[in-house]
């Protein structure tokens, strides 16, 4: 395989898919230079340069993502690659998260990333201080990454009050924080309706914005039951138009 930019960039042309373009440029706001590969597709060619020399790949596309021109997909597929890479140790997967999440400028890249540390699994308590300072970033991406890990690893019963006393400790503007607040909230009723239902009631913390969206990404869920949903929907606070 050619580890040049030129290469990379030919390939991914080669995998795009022009409904797909149309479709997902619509759901990341603000991009114009999405190709539109399918994740799949992402996936697998990621896995293709981690058979290879992948380090050497990071580096060079590296390059790439520093450019004004940078396509999504080359942003994309370097978190995939940081996140598959063979042999890496757990101290230099978090070497390679700390230098490519200044690069994370939109909630899928950011989703994606996050959904693919799976190594995060068996690392749970060097990667819980790892996101502290992400969630007390004042950057909006920084927040939201450290928030989506945070339900994509940590909804258990063991971090359940941390991450409580996390979501009441964020207070920032950014829509994409609040709506992965809401999210990670809404796994965590899922989870631990009691408790949830609990903190909720007594909420005093989060702002209104991100109080009923939390409510209303709940009441969404199918695992949740319809007399649930109507209790929850009379906790709305009026205050939002």
């Amino acid at each position: 395989m050619e580890f040049t930019k030129e290469a990379t960039r030919k390939r991914l042309r080669k995998l795009s898919d022009e409904k797909y373009r149309e479709f997902h440029s619509g759901l990341v706001p603000g991009k114009d230079n999405i190709l539109g590969v399918r994740i799949p597709k992402l996936r697998a060619f990621a896995k293709e340069i981690c058979r290879e020399d992948w380090r050497l790949w990071l580096s060079l596309n590296k390059e790439a993502l520093e450019a004004s021109e940078v396509l999504y997909e080359e942003i994309l597929l370097q978190g995939l690659v940081i996140a598959g890479g063979r042999d890496a140790s757990f101290e230099e997967l978090l070497k390679n998260i700390r230098e490519f999440v200044p690069y994370i400028d939109n909630w899928a890249v950011c989703d994606t990333f996050c959904a693919s540390l799976k190594q995060t699994k068996k690392h749970k308590k060097e990667m819980w201080e790892f996101l502290q300072p992400y969630l007390e970033s004042d950057k909006e991406y920084f927040i939201r990454f450290g928030v989506v890990m945070l339900l994509d690893y940590y909804v258990d019963r063991e971090y359940l009050e941390k991450l409580y006393a996390v979501f009441d400790s964020i207070h920032h503007e950014g829509y994409y924080v609040k709506m992965a607040v809401a999210w990670a909230l809404s796994v965590c009723y899922v989870k631990f309706p009691k408790e949830t239902m609990r903190y909720l009631k007594n909420n005093k913390a989060l702002d209104d914005f991100t109080y009923n969206k939390a409510i209303q990404k709940t009441c969404e869920s199918y695992r949740v039951e319809p007399e649930e949903k109507e209790r929850l929907k009379t906790m709305k606070r009026k205050s939002v138009g």
